[in-house]
């Protein structure tokens, strides 16, 4: 198997995971539920995972406005600073805005957007080291004072770990969260 085949295999991977581990278990009206103390939604988990994914990929990697700048008004994020779903925890208010009916489009927009540019990617390029803080602030708005954590994390990487983390590994933990969301939820299919 070659590189781009087996990136591609795991990055659709992931959303045929989903597809069968939450969503046809999770109706989208469940996704604001909270399984206990201290957890995420499935729907901040979803705009979470996207986010960072249209994020990293457009903008960082790819150096173009994100996705969400056109989706923000769409999936409820009108009012919302740039920064905001990109946080580990889970903030409350932006869960309570997402429009839930179109957040599923914009995250599977995000996943074909990336797996569109991956099948045509200069694989050679993903050891170039992209200019990210200065193109996520400048592209997005998400500056390194709003998220100082990001902005630190991303520095000096390659495109090549925006790929491997970004759009596979940080989404494969979090479809695991959701997951235990689902059973948590009395949702298990099992």
């Amino acid at each position: 198997m070659d590189l781009r085949a087996w990136i591609g295999a795991e990055h659709d991977g992931l959303a045929d995971r989903f597809g069968h581990a939450i969503a046809a278990h999770v109706p989208p009206s469940r996704w604001r539920e909270r399984a206990g103390d201290g957890g995420s939604s499935i729907g901040w988990l979803v705009l979470h995972t996207a986010w960072h994914e249209d994020l990293a990929i457009a903008t960082a990697v790819r150096a173009t406005e994100p996705l969400l700048a056109t989706w923000r008004a769409d999936i409820g994020l009108a009012g919302v600073a740039p920064a905001g779903g990109l946080g580990e925890g889970e903030d409350p208010a932006i869960t309570a805005a997402l429009d839930l009916d179109a957040l599923p489009a914009y995250a599977t927009e995000v996943h074909r957007a990336t797996a569109r540019w991956l099948a045509g990617a200069d694989l050679d390029a993903l050891d170039d080291v992209p200019p990210a803080g200065a193109r996520i602030a400048d592209l997005a708005g998400v500056t390194a004072d709003a998220v100082p954590w990001l902005h630190s994390m991303w520095a000096g990487k390659p495109a090549s770990w925006f790929l491997q983390w970004e759009a596979v590994g940080h989404r494969q933990g979090h479809l695991g969260e959701m997951v235990s969301v689902r059973a948590r939820l009395g949702l298990s299919p099992f």
